[in-house]
């Protein structure tokens, strides 16, 4: 069996894989970490291997008390992965980007794959049908985006996510929401636009904490899936066995 941990900039997810399937999947803040590591652990003996991907804090400590524990991955842009890597900066990549890239390689081989990520930020990724990564952008996720209408302004409120049906905001809180959650609509739909220009052929995935919000708004046809990125890790991980 194979443990995950994918530690963002809010949450740290543990993924329990046996082979290519997920059998178990617990989200933890940073406090609760431990107590949740020792229960998937102990629930779950037969864990071998571990592989970490960081993007938020992890301190050493925590990483040497897996280690001693678990042969141990620490995913990194010197780690191997099942696509050709044509970013011109490989060392400043997201080590989540790799993950939802190489989900991509193998779930999607010989295709144009464009991967959005709906996180703390919103990640595009593109693999092309030569299985290359070109590259992709980032921008403001959901909740940076209600955050900076209230930290950069004197009155507007802190809000929530939420989604509304109308197009019309008819008081301010209805008029942020609106702003936020259909301005990331039309940017998504403006980004897939873009890409089909070039690539007529293209699969699209939606994954990432925010996703819900947005799915049903799209235009453009996409495949759902919250747990890509874990897939991705997971995969690389198989194929690290005993390399570490």
């Amino acid at each position: 069996m194979n443990l995950i941990i994918d530690i963002g900039n809010t949450l740290i997810k543990l993924a329990v894989f046996e082979n290519n399937s997920l059998i178990s999947k617990v989200n933890s803040t940073q406090k609760e970490f431990e107590n949740n590591f020792q229960k998937i652990t102990e629930e779950y003996e037969d864990i071998s291997d571990v592989i970490i991907s960081s993007v938020g804090n992890f301190s050493e400590k925590e990483i040497l008390f897996i280690q001693k524990k678990y042969q141990t991955i620490i995913l990194t842009h010197q780690t191997k992965i099942p696509f050709i890597n044509k970013y011109k900066t490989p060392e400043t990549l997201g080590v989540d980007r790799i993950a939802l890239v190489s989900s991509a390689a193998i779930q999607y081989s010989k295709e144009n794959i464009l991967v959005i990520d709906v996180g703390s930020c919103i990640t595009y990724d593109f693999l092309n049908s030569k299985n290359e990564y070109l590259g992709g952008s980032i921008s403001p996720g959901i909740d940076l985006r209600y955050q900076a209408l209230h930290n950069y302004t004197d009155k507007l409120p802190l809000l929530r996510p939420k989604i509304l049906k109308e197009y019309l905001g008819n008081t301010t809180k209805s008029s942020i929401h609106i702003g936020v959650i259909q301005g990331v609509v039309n940017e998504i739909d403006g980004f897939i636009t873009t890409y089909k220009l070039k690539y007529k052929e293209l699969i699209i995935i939606l994954t990432g904490g925010g996703a819900h919000y947005l799915v049903d708004s799209l235009k453009n046809d996409i495949f759902a899936n919250s747990n890509f990125l874990l897939e991705g890790l997971n995969y690389i991980l198989q194929n690290n066995k005993n390399k570490c």
